[in-house]
């Protein structure tokens, strides 16, 4: 068994991923933690292609702890 859920790793020890605006053309840094962030040349919002298992594994908060589940939940409320 598992001590955590493999696909919570990116978000316990956040990646970078480098992506495109798909308006500008310009590399924009997101990290797997992030729901969404803006183009720094154009504005555009990019979001993160997180459909994160936050928000439906029952075991979430277990998993990644009180405070990140919170704080993911927030954004993901906010976006």
């Amino acid at each position: 068994m598992l001590d955590k859920c493999p696909g919570s790793a990116n978000i316990r020890t956040p990646t970078l991923k480098v992506k495109q605006c798909p308006e500008c053309g310009t590399e924009v840094e997101l990290f797997s933690n992030e729901i969404k962030t803006k183009c720094a040349k154009c504005g555009f919002e990019i979001y993160n292609d997180i459909e994160s298992c936050i928000k439906w594994c029952r075991y979430a908060r277990e998993c990644v702890g009180d405070a990140l589940y919170e704080e993911l939940m927030e954004k993901a409320r906010n976006a």
